[in-house]
Protein backbone atom coordinates (compact mmCIF):
# COMPACT_ATOMS: atom_id res chain seq x y z
CA UNK A 1 0.00 0.00 0.00
CA UNK A 2 1.15 3.05 -0.85
CA UNK A 3 -0.42 6.09 1.83
CA UNK A 4 0.51 9.78 1.12
CA UNK A 5 -0.90 12.46 3.98
CA UNK A 6 0.89 15.42 2.06
CA UNK A 7 3.18 16.21 4.67
CA UNK A 8 6.11 16.68 2.78
CA UNK A 9 7.24 20.07 1.55
CA UNK A 10 6.86 18.67 -2.00
CA UNK A 11 4.94 16.73 -3.93
CA UNK A 12 5.66 13.14 -4.20
CA UNK A 13 7.29 12.76 -7.88
CA UNK A 14 7.23 9.20 -8.20
CA UNK A 15 3.61 9.25 -7.48
CA UNK A 16 1.76 12.63 -8.53
CA UNK A 17 1.77 14.74 -11.65
CA UNK A 18 0.32 18.31 -11.27
CA UNK A 19 -1.09 18.85 -14.62
CA UNK A 20 -4.64 18.06 -15.95
CA UNK A 21 -4.19 16.20 -18.66
CA UNK A 22 -1.86 17.82 -20.15
CA UNK A 23 -1.48 16.33 -24.24
CA UNK A 24 -4.77 18.01 -24.95
CA UNK A 25 -3.83 22.17 -24.18
CA UNK A 26 -0.62 23.51 -23.31
CA UNK A 27 1.47 23.16 -19.94
CA UNK A 28 0.69 26.45 -18.70
CA UNK A 29 -3.53 25.97 -19.11
CA UNK A 30 -3.00 22.50 -17.43
CA UNK A 31 -0.80 23.09 -14.18
CA UNK A 32 -2.30 22.93 -11.00
CA UNK A 33 -2.56 25.25 -8.32
CA UNK A 34 -2.10 23.84 -4.90
CA UNK A 35 -0.42 24.69 -1.00
CA UNK A 36 0.86 21.65 1.29
CA UNK A 37 -0.66 22.57 4.73
CA UNK A 38 -0.90 20.97 8.10
CA UNK A 39 -4.02 19.64 7.07
CA UNK A 40 -3.48 18.41 3.92
CA UNK A 41 -3.06 18.85 0.18
CA UNK A 42 -5.14 22.31 -0.33
CA UNK A 43 -5.82 22.49 -3.97
CA UNK A 44 -7.13 26.35 -5.75
CA UNK A 45 -8.38 28.22 -8.54
CA UNK A 46 -7.25 31.53 -8.43
CA UNK A 47 -8.36 34.52 -10.04
CA UNK A 48 -5.68 34.81 -12.74
CA UNK A 49 -5.73 31.04 -13.67
CA UNK A 50 -6.59 30.17 -16.81
CA UNK A 51 -8.84 28.00 -18.49
CA UNK A 52 -7.89 24.74 -19.37
CA UNK A 53 -8.56 24.89 -23.19
CA UNK A 54 -9.96 28.28 -24.69
CA UNK A 55 -12.35 26.28 -26.59
CA UNK A 56 -13.90 25.38 -22.90
CA UNK A 57 -13.96 28.24 -21.18
CA UNK A 58 -15.09 28.70 -18.37
CA UNK A 59 -13.53 25.78 -16.68
CA UNK A 60 -10.76 26.17 -14.72
CA UNK A 61 -8.91 22.63 -12.84
CA UNK A 62 -6.14 22.01 -10.60
CA UNK A 63 -5.86 18.40 -10.69
CA UNK A 64 -3.25 15.74 -9.17
CA UNK A 65 -3.02 12.32 -11.53
CA UNK A 66 -0.81 9.67 -11.17
CA UNK A 67 -0.10 8.81 -14.99
CA UNK A 68 0.37 10.41 -18.37
CA UNK A 69 0.24 9.16 -22.14
CA UNK A 70 -0.30 10.73 -25.43
CA UNK A 71 0.08 9.55 -29.09
CA UNK A 72 2.63 12.38 -30.66
CA UNK A 73 1.66 16.23 -31.39
CA UNK A 74 -1.57 16.04 -33.42
CA UNK A 75 -2.59 12.72 -32.88
CA UNK A 76 -5.98 11.96 -31.47
CA UNK A 77 -4.48 9.15 -29.11
CA UNK A 78 -4.33 10.04 -25.69
CA UNK A 79 -5.69 8.96 -21.66
CA UNK A 80 -9.13 10.68 -21.00
CA UNK A 81 -10.59 11.41 -24.94
CA UNK A 82 -13.51 12.81 -22.45
CA UNK A 83 -14.55 15.05 -25.22
CA UNK A 84 -16.40 14.17 -28.62
CA UNK A 85 -15.26 18.03 -30.07
CA UNK A 86 -12.01 17.26 -31.46
CA UNK A 87 -9.36 16.55 -28.79
CA UNK A 88 -5.82 16.64 -30.33
CA UNK A 89 -2.73 16.40 -28.82
CA UNK A 90 -1.35 20.35 -28.37
CA UNK A 91 1.74 18.83 -25.94
CA UNK A 92 3.36 15.62 -26.17
CA UNK A 93 3.90 13.56 -22.38
CA UNK A 94 5.91 10.67 -21.64
CA UNK A 95 4.35 7.42 -20.91
CA UNK A 96 4.56 7.44 -17.07
CA UNK A 97 2.97 4.81 -15.15
CA UNK A 98 3.25 5.68 -11.98
CA UNK A 99 0.29 4.26 -10.27
CA UNK A 100 -1.65 2.40 -13.02
CA UNK A 101 -2.78 -1.04 -11.88
CA UNK A 102 -5.36 -2.91 -13.55
CA UNK A 103 -6.99 -3.80 -10.27
CA UNK A 104 -6.81 -1.68 -7.36
CA UNK A 105 -8.34 -0.15 -4.47
CA UNK A 106 -7.98 3.79 -3.96
CA UNK A 107 -9.20 5.47 -0.34
CA UNK A 108 -9.27 9.01 -0.70
CA UNK A 109 -10.28 11.35 2.15
CA UNK A 110 -11.53 15.13 1.31
CA UNK A 111 -13.32 18.20 2.67
CA UNK A 112 -15.16 19.20 -0.43
CA UNK A 113 -15.35 22.91 -1.89
CA UNK A 114 -18.38 24.88 -0.74
CA UNK A 115 -16.83 27.95 -2.82
CA UNK A 116 -19.58 28.36 -6.22
CA UNK A 117 -19.10 26.88 -9.09
CA UNK A 118 -16.87 24.84 -8.16
CA UNK A 119 -16.62 20.71 -8.10
CA UNK A 120 -14.20 18.06 -6.76
CA UNK A 121 -13.81 15.05 -8.27
CA UNK A 122 -12.22 11.40 -8.10
CA UNK A 123 -11.66 9.38 -10.60
CA UNK A 124 -10.03 6.37 -11.81
CA UNK A 125 -9.61 6.72 -15.54
CA UNK A 126 -8.01 4.32 -18.47
CA UNK A 127 -4.55 5.32 -19.39
CA UNK A 128 -5.02 4.09 -22.72
CA UNK A 129 -1.92 3.30 -23.51
CA UNK A 130 -2.32 -0.65 -24.48
CA UNK A 131 -5.66 -0.16 -26.14
CA UNK A 132 -7.56 2.76 -27.15
CA UNK A 133 -10.85 0.75 -25.83
CA UNK A 134 -9.05 0.98 -22.58
CA UNK A 135 -10.72 4.24 -21.54
CA UNK A 136 -13.65 3.94 -19.06
CA UNK A 137 -13.70 5.59 -15.73
CA UNK A 138 -14.89 4.99 -12.14
CA UNK A 139 -16.43 7.96 -11.05
CA UNK A 140 -15.31 7.89 -7.25
CA UNK A 141 -17.53 10.82 -6.68
CA UNK A 142 -18.11 14.17 -7.97
CA UNK A 143 -19.26 16.53 -5.36
CA UNK A 144 -20.85 20.10 -6.63
CA UNK A 145 -20.26 22.81 -4.24
CA UNK A 146 -23.99 24.10 -4.47
CA UNK A 147 -24.61 20.05 -2.99
CA UNK A 148 -22.76 19.96 0.67
CA UNK A 149 -25.73 20.77 2.56
CA UNK A 150 -25.28 21.45 6.54
CA UNK A 151 -25.74 17.35 7.44
CA UNK A 152 -25.94 16.21 3.85
CA UNK A 153 -23.77 15.89 0.70
CA UNK A 154 -25.19 14.88 -2.79
CA UNK A 155 -22.36 13.71 -5.15
CA UNK A 156 -22.64 11.12 -8.59
CA UNK A 157 -20.77 7.94 -8.62
CA UNK A 158 -20.91 5.22 -11.01
CA UNK A 159 -19.22 3.82 -14.02
CA UNK A 160 -18.54 5.96 -17.50
CA UNK A 161 -17.81 4.16 -20.72
CA UNK A 162 -16.14 6.40 -22.91
CA UNK A 163 -14.93 5.05 -25.83
CA UNK A 164 -14.88 1.25 -24.39
CA UNK A 165 -17.66 -0.99 -26.52
CA UNK A 166 -17.33 -3.40 -23.35
CA UNK A 167 -19.16 -1.17 -20.50
CA UNK A 168 -22.19 0.93 -20.33
CA UNK A 169 -22.60 4.31 -18.84
CA UNK A 170 -24.25 3.77 -15.57
CA UNK A 171 -24.06 7.03 -13.18
CA UNK A 172 -26.19 7.36 -10.06
CA UNK A 173 -26.97 10.29 -7.35
CA UNK A 174 -26.35 9.31 -3.87
CA UNK A 175 -26.78 11.08 -0.52
CA UNK A 176 -24.33 10.71 2.36
CA UNK A 177 -24.35 12.25 5.81
CA UNK A 178 -21.42 14.36 5.19
CA UNK A 179 -22.40 18.13 6.30
CA UNK A 180 -20.24 21.18 4.81
CA UNK A 181 -16.65 21.55 6.17
CA UNK A 182 -16.59 17.79 7.41
CA UNK A 183 -13.80 14.97 6.17
CA UNK A 184 -14.58 12.03 4.78
CA UNK A 185 -13.40 9.44 3.28
CA UNK A 186 -14.30 7.94 -0.32
CA UNK A 187 -12.87 4.23 -1.23
CA UNK A 188 -13.35 2.38 -4.79
CA UNK A 189 -12.47 -0.98 -5.76
CA UNK A 190 -12.08 -2.65 -9.12
CA UNK A 191 -11.35 -6.46 -10.05
CA UNK A 192 -12.77 -9.59 -11.49
CA UNK A 193 -15.85 -9.33 -9.23
CA UNK A 194 -16.62 -5.37 -10.86
CA UNK A 195 -16.60 -2.07 -9.15
CA UNK A 196 -17.51 -0.85 -5.18
CA UNK A 197 -17.79 2.41 -4.28
CA UNK A 198 -18.32 3.00 -0.47
CA UNK A 199 -18.05 6.81 2.06
CA UNK A 200 -17.22 6.02 5.04
CA UNK A 201 -17.33 2.51 5.01
CA UNK A 202 -20.86 2.16 3.15
CA UNK A 203 -21.46 0.98 0.09
CA UNK A 204 -22.84 3.33 -1.79
CA UNK A 205 -22.70 1.88 -5.54
CA UNK A 206 -21.74 -1.39 -6.96
CA UNK A 207 -21.21 -2.99 -10.52
CA UNK A 208 -20.30 -6.05 -12.09
CA UNK A 209 -18.79 -3.93 -15.03
CA UNK A 210 -15.34 -5.20 -15.12
CA UNK A 211 -12.66 -2.03 -15.62
CA UNK A 212 -9.53 -4.94 -16.41
CA UNK A 213 -6.87 -2.69 -17.49
CA UNK A 214 -4.86 -0.26 -15.91
CA UNK A 215 -6.43 2.96 -14.23
CA UNK A 216 -5.03 5.84 -13.17
CA UNK A 217 -5.77 8.06 -10.48
CA UNK A 218 -7.03 11.65 -10.61
CA UNK A 219 -8.43 14.21 -7.87
CA UNK A 220 -9.51 17.42 -9.18
CA UNK A 221 -11.01 20.90 -8.19
CA UNK A 222 -12.92 22.38 -11.28
CA UNK A 223 -14.42 25.69 -11.62
CA UNK A 224 -17.45 25.11 -14.65
CA UNK A 225 -18.81 28.87 -14.21
CA UNK A 226 -18.20 32.16 -14.92
CA UNK A 227 -17.60 33.91 -11.84
CA UNK A 228 -20.11 36.63 -10.43
CA UNK A 229 -19.38 39.71 -9.07
CA UNK A 230 -18.89 38.94 -5.52
CA UNK A 231 -16.79 35.41 -6.03
CA UNK A 232 -13.84 35.63 -3.57
CA UNK A 233 -10.26 33.77 -4.75
CA UNK A 234 -8.75 31.62 -3.89
CA UNK A 235 -11.62 28.62 -4.17
CA UNK A 236 -10.45 26.02 -2.61
CA UNK A 237 -10.68 22.13 -1.19
CA UNK A 238 -8.51 19.74 0.62
CA UNK A 239 -7.80 16.29 -0.03
CA UNK A 240 -6.07 15.23 3.76
CA UNK A 241 -4.86 11.55 2.30
CA UNK A 242 -4.84 8.85 -0.31
CA UNK A 243 -4.71 5.18 0.02
CA UNK A 244 -3.23 2.77 -3.10
CA UNK A 245 -3.47 -0.48 -3.11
Amino acid sequence: MVVDDFGGERLDPGLWVDHYLPQWTTSERSVARYDLTGAGLRLRIDADQLDWRPEDAPLRVSNLQTATFSGPLGSERGTHRHRTDGLVVRTAVTERLLWAPASGRVDVTVTASTDPGCMLAVWLVGTEHLDARDSGEVCVFEIDAEAVGERTTTARVGVKAHHDPRLVTDMTEVVVPVGRGEQHTWTAAWDEDGVRVACGGQLVYSSTQRLLYPLQLMVDLFETALPGPASNYPKSALVHRVALS
